[in-house]
């Protein structure tokens, strides 16, 4: 986690009581519940509407793929893109990210394991 994003939860906690036990991102009108699936992509469907993009474009896969990749281009560490993705094998990397695998092939021989 960043720092910027430990000071957000730090915040984010501080704001809403939030105690240990409890679920970080509760239901809406239920704080025993967390949060859902659905109820968190209706939340990005919300946020990517209020800054007017539309939000059919963007979703919560397209959201999580776009970080793996740019994670992926700035550092050329494929490893470290598999181990945030919890893919079991590089292949499925190399495929979720739409590189070459000639390119991967190469990059993931420089990282020790």
């Amino acid at each position: 986690m960043t720092d910027q994003t430990r000071l957000a939860v730090d915040d984010y906690l501080r704001l809403t009581g939030r105690k240990a036990g409890q679920f970080l991102f509760a239901a809406r009108g239920d704080s025993a519940r967390r949060l859902t699936t659905r109820q968190y992509a209706r939340l990005v469907h919300e946020w990517v509407a209020s800054i007017g993009l539309d939000p059919a474009n963007f979703g919560m896969h397209g959201l999580r793929r776009t970080k793996a990749v740019l994670i992926y281009r700035r550092t050329g560490n494929l490893r470290a893109v598999q181990l945030l993705l919890g893919h079991s094998k590089i292949e499925s990397t190399v495929r979720y990210l739409g590189i070459e695998v000639d390119d991967a092939i190469e990059i993931a021989e420089k990282i020790d394991i």
